[in-house]
């Protein structure tokens, strides 16, 4: 349990918190919201020391360890097994199958665990610190947008990782899907305060509207008494007969705690802007196959046509080839086999990772939007600008000097300044908050146009997409229904889909529990193998991590005194120890999995009478 009591943090004139109180209580997994330089980031920096608060206390019990996701990267081992084992105590430091558990739930297969860190990429690199603070077992988490760089089986994962986690988290993400389905609690910081409800975003943002209601309310009863007070202290001060009655006015106007004006923040606002075309089809793709070299093939034969008004998404792991399907149909990387035909009318719109870095770094941020769009006169870049959250002066910024997230909403008000019937757009979430996610997602539903979009983000694909292709076992497949539909009829790979049943049978309770007690019975015989394989294994494990705790003993002893045959010979039992005990644990994983999947099947039927 952490808390923060009174706690005061300005930079300058902007006053972040104010007499922020906060309590954590055991358990409790948190869901931070708020818009951007609110002051999320900083509260994580109190929490963790790195930065003083101006005023009040932050409370943190004796021996509490907390946890947060590094974004950057400070790795020294030469493979991603070795780096990752860093993080594991030193009393624990040979469990290496606890370092493989968590690589291969964020996504990494055998092969990776002997390459260099440093080959990675910057997503699979934010994976590796990922796995790192997992293993750590710390009572609290801070996670600062987690699943920016993670593919959609690597959220899930994520996912129920911490819904499972025995601690407390505190989760800032844009993703409100993730939030939802982790957290207990959802706060936000409101009017320099915290404001925190059991339950989610929804639930929250109600709550926050009704309090609103009831402030603005409150302000406006108040301002009508401040003006009263005001004109009669105006009228009466200057009278003999009624100066003393004007003076005790000011007093109780002096007194007052005035009610602040709530300030409502900006939002994004997307308006994609139609050219009308005739065309049923946009866009049809024939037999499209790419690769760097013909030894390295990513994807082949992929066939689609796109009707007007259609959204299609593509989804998998990062790293096959998702973003460079959209390069290629963007005809930013030339195809190795197959067609690409656009229909005479189109034109697209992109907005993808790798093109933020076609953005002039001397230009403006007004000249970059306006580059796209000659005609426009400037109010209208103007006006771009300041939906893109570039107001004022900020629409005259280097575009070298900008952010990430500043960066990409540029590429998006490069997008609004032309008239589109297409749209590609990838990772479009990624840097937005969930109002600003909330615009875009309403924005590309009202678009007339067809859009093709990459995402992680499992809300969007239920909001928008009409079809997919799906990346999956080494190959790309087309998938004529909706993403909801993709899971009840697929699903991942070694992914739990809850089929919904068609139809119930009704049976009565004597019939009911004569079926129960044969399941039972069935269960008992069926899993009776199983059960022993594992404690067989359980025990054999206990035994060889009491040996190894024992030959370690010895070789610290034989280390001291100097004696190098037995250091030698402990060294390489040692060794020994350590490789049986993995193949065992690698055993006890497969019998383990057998038998949970054996006794979800035995649930499901005891559920279904």
């Amino acid at each position: 349990m952490i808390e923060l009591s009174n706690v005061s943090k300005s930079y300058g004139p902007n006053e972040l918190f104010s007499e922020l109180n906060l309590r954590l209580n055991s358990g409790n997994k948190i869901g931070l919201v708020g818009r951007n330089g609110s002051g999320k980031s900083t509260l994580f920096k109190l929490i963790l020391n790195e930065e003083q608060a101006d005023g009040g206390e932050v409370m943190i019990p004796r021996n509490y360890k907390i946890g947060a996701l590094k974004q950057y990267f400070d790795f020294t081992e030469k493979t991603l097994i070795d780096e990752t084992a860093l993080a594991l105590a030193e009393d624990d430091k040979f469990s290496l199958y606890k370092v493989e558990k968590i690589l291969f739930g964020l996504g990494f297969s055998q092969d990776d665990l002997e390459k260099e860190p440093k080959s990675f990429s910057g997503g699979y690199q934010i994976r590796i610190n990922l796995a790192k603070l997992l293993l750590t077992e710390p009572n609290m988490l801070l996670l600062d947008e987690p699943t920016n760089y993670l593919d959609i089986l690597s959220i899930r994962w994520l996912k129920a990782f911490l819904k499972n986690f025995d601690g407390e988290v505190i989760l800032i993400t844009h993703d409100r899907d993730f939030m939802d389905s982790v957290c207990t609690h959802t706060m936000g910081i409101i009017r320099r305060n915290a404001y925190m409800i059991a339950g989610g975003t929804e639930k929250f943002y109600e709550q926050l509207a009704s309090n609103e209601e009831h402030h603005e309310k409150q302000k406006l009863a108040q301002d009508k008494k401040i003006k009263e007070l005001e004109e009669f202290i105006a009228k009466n001060k200057a009278r003999a007969s009624t100066a003393a009655l004007a003076q005790s006015k000011v007093k109780i106007l002096e007194k007052m705690d005035v009610l602040e004006d709530i300030g409502y923040d900006t939002t994004l606002k997307f308006d994609f802007n139609f050219k009308d075309t005739a065309a049923k089809f946009l866009l049809e793709v024939k037999d499209v196959s790419f690769g760097y070299s013909k030894g390295n093939i990513l994807f082949k034969d992929i066939s689609f046509a796109l009707q007007k008004g259609e959204t299609l998404g593509i989804i998998g792991k990062n790293g096959k080839g998702k973003s460079t399907l959209l390069n290629v149909i963007s005809n930013e990387l030339k195809a190795l086999s197959g067609t690409i035909d656009y229909h005479g009318s189109t034109v697209f719109g992109h907005f993808g990772q790798t093109n933020i870095s076609h953005l002039n770094k001397n230009s403006t941020i007004m000249d970059e939007i306006h580059s796209t769009n000659t005609k426009l006169p400037e109010s209208v870049i103007r006006s771009i600008c300041g939906l893109m959250m570039f107001s004022g002066d900020n629409a005259k910024k280097k575009i070298s000097l900008l952010s990430g997230g500043e960066k990409s909403r540029v590429m998006l008000g490069k997008i609004i300044a032309k008239d589109v019937n297409l749209l590609f757009l990838d990772e479009p979430t990624n840097h937005l908050d969930m109002d600003s996610i909330v615009a875009l997602t309403k924005a590309i539903k009202a678009f007339e146009g067809s859009s093709i979009i990459v995402t992680h983000s499992e809300e969007l694909l239920r909001e928008v997409c009409d079809r997919l292709i799906v990346f999956a076992n080494d190959e790309a497949i087309c998938f004529d229904g909706t993403y909801d539909e993709f899971l009840e009829k697929i699903g991942w790979d070694d992914d739990v889909v809850e089929v919904k049943k068609e139809k119930t049978v009704k049976v009565n309770k004597k019939e009911s529990k004569k079926l129960r007690a044969l399941i039972v019975a069935e269960k008992s015989k069926a899993t009776s193998s199983l059960k022993k394989e594992v404690e067989k294994l359980e025990a054999e494990i206990s035994k060889l991590e009491e040996a190894l705790d024992h030959e370690q003993n010895e070789l610290t002893i034989a280390t001291n005194k100097g004696d190098n045959n037995k250091t030698i010979e402990l060294l390489r039992n040692i060794n020994k120890y350590e490789k049986d005990i993995e193949v065992k644990f690698s055993a006890l994983e497969i019998s383990q999995t057998k038998l949970d999947d054996m006794n979800k099947e035995f649930e499901k039927r005891m559920n279904e009478v």
